[in-house]
């Protein structure tokens, strides 16, 4: 079913390692179900993504970019 999209947001987590993670479930597709709830409202499925960002990495948990084996244009 079409679906407008209202407001995203971002939920963020401070890990213990001093990484902070942001998270963002993004809806691509919704449909209703022709079954119910016990209290009588309507089943609805979605289709969705996770996008999740990472920032404030330690630089003691990063490691050195690997080389790309795609020859520069």
């Amino acid at each position: 079913m079409d679906f407008d999209e209202i407001e995203e947001n971002w939920n963020t987590y401070n890990l213990s390692d001093g990484t902070t993670l942001k998270v963002k479930l993004v809806l691509r597709g919704v449909k209703r179900l022709n079954k119910y709830e016990p209290d009588g409202n309507p089943i609805y499925v979605i289709n969705s993504i996770n996008v999740v960002r990472a920032l404030n990495i330690p630089d003691e948990l990063k490691v050195k970019p690997k080389e790309s084996e795609i020859p520069p244009v």
